[in-house]
């Protein structure tokens, strides 16, 4: 009986040490690079300035990105149009937020905190009913034909677009943050602007509900097993049309809690806002890994450390930065950093 038993049991354990590393190279790659940054910029309280602002870019190019991965991993959908929900967000929550001035202009950090999550929940209320329109009008009919969703996402972003002019007009809207948001406290030397760090608050309870919901409930589940065996899901009876809808759904709002901080982020929004910026969702969704959220969260962080570095150290090589790293993480790791292996 002691002879029967298996003889490759223990080759995990033999397995050299460089190859029990990898899966684990992505998470160090952002500690990584805020050591490097701590080494190449000579004043320290510059670095921490820096490292604070690229890790608040970071967490709001990741609340905006997640929902684009999980529809692009799960549905396989190319949405161009996510960059309307983005500008709607914004518009929708800078409205509320003129709207509630007394209590975005009073001395207290609650009264400021309920007016952002007034119009936060404005926002996205909006943009995932505007996503679970865009889903069944638009997107339904082109599942399986990236060329055709490329068209027809692209054409109902310049639509989106044109009502923003109409409901709100041509003209830039400048918002000013809330009372207790505006300033920066000094920190070792640094000035940290208070709503970066907000920011950064927000970003980490988005990752951290995401990563629950996947990982620990059974909607996750279902939504998991979706990205990687979808016929399977269906054959156990469960509608996987509905979890398409409601990943959507999910994922255009998100684009409009996004959309909010990053025009507290900027102080102006304009109708083509979230067009700009799905160069930077785009980017950091394919060097994440489609459809993972961890992926997203690190791929987010790396761009936002890495734009602001090389601005401090060469404003021209800003201009750059994000399409260099792109290539040198799909140089190093084809799939992303934290792919999604869909069952085949």
């Amino acid at each position: 009986m002691t002879d029967s038993a298996p003889t490759h049991a223990p080759t995990m354990t033999k397995l050299p040490l460089a190859e029990r590393l990898r899966p684990w190279l992505p998470v160090l790659l952002v500690p990584v690079l805020i050591v490097i940054g701590y080494l190449i910029i000579p004043s320290q309280s510059s670095w921490l300035t820096l490292t604070v602002s690229g890790l608040a870019m970071g967490m709001m190019i990741f609340v905006i990105a997640s929902g684009m991965t999980l529809v692009f991993g799960l549905m396989d959908v190319i949405n161009f149009g996510h960059g309307a929900f983005i500008s709607f967000g914004a518009f929708v929550g800078t409205t509320v937020l003129l709207a509630l001035g007394q209590m975005t202009g009073a001395p207290s950090l609650l009264l400021n905190l309920l007016a952002i999550a007034g119009a936060v929940l404005a926002a996205m209320i909006v943009t995932g009913g505007m996503g679970w329109a865009f889903e069944r009008a638009i997107v339904r009919p082109v599942y399986g034909s990236h060329l055709k969703q490329i068209l027809v996402t692209m054409g109902g972003l310049i639509v989106a677009e044109q009502l923003i002019y109409v409901i709100w007009g041509g003209h830039e809207i400048v918002i000013a943050r809330p009372e207790t948001l505006k300033g920066a406290i000094t920190f070792a030397g640094a000035a940290l602007e208070k709503y970066r760090l907000v920011a950064v608050a927000v970003g980490l309870i988005v990752f951290l509900a995401l990563r629950l919901v996947l990982r620990r409930t059974k909607l996750g589940l279902i939504v998991r097993a979706g990205v990687e065996n979808p016929e399977m899901v269906q054959a156990l009876g469960y509608n996987i049309t509905r979890v398409f809808v409601g990943v959507f759904i999910a994922g255009s709002a998100l684009a409009g809690l996004g959309g909010v901080m990053w025009a507290l982020y900027q102080e102006v929004i304009t109708a083509h806002m979230g067009n700009e910026i799905m160069i930077l969702v785009f980017i950091v969704v394919i060097i994440g890994g489609l459809g993972s959220v961890e992926g997203c969260f690190i791929g987010a962080l790396t761009v936002g450390l890495v734009q602001n570095y090389a601005a401090f150290m060469e404003p021209k090589l800003a201009l750059i930065s994000n399409i260099a790293l792109m290539v040198a993480i799909l140089m190093w790791r084809p799939m992303g950093m934290v792919p999604v292996v869909k069952a085949k």
